[in-house]
């Protein structure tokens, strides 16, 4: 009976009569993953829901110590679910619509110094996924990309590869090969020399590891891959590879994800236009390059005081 709902029954009904058939697997299942940290107003009837215990829950889930985006997205996905309560006639209104969300505390993004970039890849030269690392500072590329990157993209001969795809690992699932979330998100990207030799060492490498696999080998025509021929897992990367080289290097723990804003802080910091860092890194709006990445670079903070400064003796000798 739709008038004794829950809100768990209405929110799973959501999921599999519109969610499922709406969005990619992987967005599927971080809405599930979202609503599994939000139990604690299951029980409530949908028609008896109010904005207090909207409210109520952001606070208890701050206090619980998750981030302030993290409720903020609990609270976009069941605004979003509670929308669809509307149209269907559920509700008179949308609680969620007048939640005082928490504020996003901006957080500086760790990125590596040119030096400490040159200790990294100095560590990783005997790596077998040196390559790889490259790619990340070299390319900017997202990790889910660089895993999902097939030979067939790749032209060595001209010196660039093609983002047509990236590598999505679900919830009790096999892996899957999908597109990227945005139109930007597929792009052509410029190689310089380094990342060149170091993919076509890899190819050697990776042929010979095929030879020594054998009938075991399973051909993805991934890139990037186990000794099987089967894709990484970004669990097994951060703790069998990347964090073992950060500690061989000396660097502090980082994530996978800052090696890309190391190579946009590194392009913005040269003098780099952000139009270009944006279709580089495959934002949406070159906007949001700038929001996430202007207070990184004070260099083009004194770049444009100079700039200014220049205009105006000019402008006084004349």
């Amino acid at each position: 009976d739709p008038s004794r709902e829950t809100l768990a029954q209405f929110l799973h009904r959501w999921m599999e009569t519109v969610q499922k058939h709406q969005v990619r697997a992987c967005t599927y299942e971080e809405y599930a993953k979202m609503i599994r940290i939000a139990p604690t107003l299951g029980p409530i009837r949908l028609d008896k829901l109010q904005l207090a215990h909207l409210q109520a829950l952001c606070a208890t889930k701050l206090q619980q110590g998750l981030s302030a985006n993290t409720v903020r997205i609990i609270h976009a996905i069941l605004r979003k679910a509670l929308a669809q309560g509307v149209k269907w006639g559920l509700l008179a209104r949308n609680p969620a619509e007048a939640v005082d969300r928490p504020r996003i505390q901006r957080r500086d993004m760790p990125t590596l110094s040119v030096e400490e970039v040159q200790a990294f890849l100095a560590a990783a030269k005997e790596d077998r996924l040196y390559a790889l690392y490259v790619l990340a500072i070299t390319t900017g590329m997202r990790q889910g990309e660089l895993l999902g990157l097939r030979w067939e993209d790749v032209d060595l001969k001209a010196g660039r590869l093609y983002v047509r795809r990236q590598l999505v690992w679900l919830r009790y699932a096999e892996p899957a090969l999908s597109e990227p979330k945005t139109a930007k998100g597929r792009r052509t990207v410029e190689l310089p020399g380094l990342a060149v030799e170091a993919l076509r060492q890899h190819r050697k490498q990776q042929a010979k590891e095929r030879l020594l696999a054998g009938p075991a080998w399973q051909d993805w025509g991934l890139v990037f891959t186990t000794r099987l021929g089967t894709p990484i897992h970004p669990s097994n990367l951060r703790t069998r590879s990347f964090q073992p080289l950060l500690k061989k290097a000396g660097l502090p723990l980082i994530r996978f994800h800052d090696l890309r804003h190391t190579h946009a802080s590194l392009l913005l910091a040269a003098g780099v236009h952000p139009k270009l860092v944006q279709e580089r890194l495959g934002h949406a709006t070159v906007g949001i390059t700038l929001d996430v990445y202007s207070h990184t670079v004070p260099p083009l903070h004194r770049q444009v005081v100079g700039i200014v400064e220049g205009l105006l003796k000019s402008g006084t000798a004349e």
